[in-house]
């Protein structure tokens, strides 16, 4: 990769070189790391081929009417999945930070148009692309050749819409980050936004299911002609004898990913500056007369090794800002999850989704060790034991948890109108949860790996973020799974639900700290080396 430093001047191809480099480089000589690359490959595929059987099935069925309605709701939940779904669940891909270009002398329209080159080479967008291709199919059916050649024109204007759309508004997000308190504000507002996104999905059902379906139609009429549905409805105009609509749909989303472009620029120079800055002074110690050791316990906190390692993790927790953003996400998805779902499916739909936030609360603790990076070299160094540091992150998760899990109890409960389910509700949460847990706590010892140097409350993945989550998402799906027994008992025996609940999640928590604990005993090295950013 040869660069000229005084025109800055670099082949677009180089940085999409660079990041397949750097992807390759991550999984050289890592079995673990190869295997979740592959899991997430299939992943991929799997999405891409049923989003395109989706798509296309309008055009199979010969239903234009189907395609009106579905493909300007599906872009448009598209393109919101590519700037939020990364921030709720799959961090955002760090492979190429602008911070690490900030001393190359690159002009800002080869560094965005070699960024942007080099997102479009990942599997997310090969993916929206090999899915959104389902459109075309459909509107060769429905259209003829006229029809497929506008549709490819707009799904190749949708991607480039959805990966513009999202790192402009990552680097805009980088950008804000100036200040402890910009931080966190930033943070609780975009995890409540992400958090949203399910709940509103399934708010909108509800209002779909009992709205008039002409109204329905109105409402994908007018979003086809904004950005996120002009894309995806370019092939169905066509067919339909509307190619007059075709060129100003183009116009609309060309003038709309210029001035994302636009935005871009504006504040991918401060992102690079505000990445690779430090973090500011911190407050003044204050003389209390306790040493460092009583003044990081809490008053209540027990005197032992036990007591400090849980105090400092509850610390963590509080202040770091991406587990911060985490424990908003999921405060979101436990309290509005059930509303949203009773509102949309009626009485007994809740228990459902309550049922659910008990697996998502431990994923938060799949790459725990992420978070301290070399910082773990501390408790390496001083010998902690294996089962200490386990149950010591487990009591500090929990404290935040298990109060929101009795949220969630008591406002299914409210929805559904049944107080007397409070009970066996939390005894269903508490054993999803445990089951959780054991799984989760093997699965950050293993498959840690690092993350990015940087501020950033989302910035959770430096390459294959995608694949890095599957142990997470498996992990739910087990305690999903796991959790159907109590679910069962307290459908039959509701007095039982909350007793065999608590003991199920305890025993089953214990079982996976036994294992996670002699784990750590004898991976500790491998686990410092896994988890220091390189």
């Amino acid at each position: 990769m040869a660069l000229t430093p005084t025109s800055g001047r670099v082949p677009i191809w180089a940085f999409v070189r660079l990041k397949l480099r750097i992807t390759g480089n991550g999984l050289r000589g890592r079995p673990a790391r190869i295997v979740m690359f592959v899991l997430g490959l299939v992943t991929a595929c799997f999405f891409a081929i049923l989003g395109h059987a989706v798509f296309a099935l309008p055009g199979l069925v010969d239903r234009p009417d189907a395609g009106e309605i579905l493909f300007p709701f599906g872009g448009a939940m598209l393109i919101l999945g590519w700037v939020f779904l990364p921030l709720l669940f799959f961090g955002v891909d760090n492979t190429l930070d602008p911070a690490q270009f900030a001393l190359l002398p690159l002009r800002r329209r080869t560094l965005i148009t070699g960024m942007g080159a080099a997102a479009l080479a990942g599997l997310p967008a090969l993916a929206t692309f090999a899915a959104t291709l389902g459109m075309v199919t459909s509107a060769a059916q429905l259209g003829g050749f006229g029809a497929a050649l506008a549709g490819f024109t707009g799904v190749v204007l949708g991607l480039l819409f959805c990966v513009v759309l999202s790192r402009a508004v990552i680097s805009a997000f980088a950008t804000a980050l100036r200040s402890r308190r910009a931080r966190d504000l930033a943070t609780i507002m975009l995890a409540v936004v992400a958090a949203s996104i399910g709940p509103l999905e399934l708010t909108l059902l509800g209002v779909l299911n009992r709205a008039d379906w002409e109204s329905v139609e109105v409402i994908a009429q007018v979003t086809g002609w904004t950005p996120f549905g002009a894309p995806y409805t370019m092939g169905l105009d066509v067919a339909a004898g509307r190619a007059w609509a075709v060129p100003l749909k183009v116009l609309i989303v060309v003038i709309a990913v210029g001035g994302l472009l636009w935005w871009w620029s504006r504040t991918v120079e401060q992102a690079m500056v505000g990445a690779a800055g430090g973090p500011g002074r911190g407050r003044a110690g204050t003389s209390d007369g306790r040493g460092p050791v009583e003044q990081l316990l809490f008053r209540w906190s027990p005197r032992s090794r036990f007591g400090a390692l849980t105090a400092r993790e509850i610390r963590y927790w509080w202040r770091e800002t991406r587990r911060r953003a985490a424990l908003v996400t999921l405060g979101m998805a436990g309290v509005f999850l059930p509303l949203s779902t009773a509102f949309a499916g009626g009485a007994g739909s809740a228990t459902g989704l309550a049922f659910v936030v008990g697996a998502i609360a431990p994923i938060a603790l799949a790459n725990q060790f992420g978070y301290e990076g070399s910082a773990y070299a501390t408790n390496l160094a001083t010998g902690v034991p294996g089962r200490l540091e386990v149950h010591s992150r487990a009591a500090a998760h929990a404290l935040f948890t298990v109060p929101l899990l009795l949220l969630v109890a008591v406002v299914t409960a409210v929805l559904e109108r049944r107080p007397a389910d409070i009970a066996p509700q939390l005894g269903t949460l508490l054993a999803t949860y445990g089951a959780g847990l054991a799984l989760v706590m093997p699965i950050s010892v293993r498959a840690a790996y690092a993350l990015p140097d940087t501020t950033g409350p989302f910035s959770l993945s430096s390459g294959g973020g995608f694949s890095k989550t599957l142990p997470g998402v498996a992990a739910l799906f087990g305690a999903l799974i796991a959790g159907v027994p109590v679910l069962v008992l307290t459908l039959w025996w509701p007095w039982l639900g909350l007793p065999v609940g608590l003991v199920y999640g305890v025993g089953a928590y214990l079982l996976g700290a036994h294992l996670a604990g002699a784990m750590l005993d004898r991976r500790m090295p491998e686990l410092l080396a896994a988890v220091t950013p390189r």
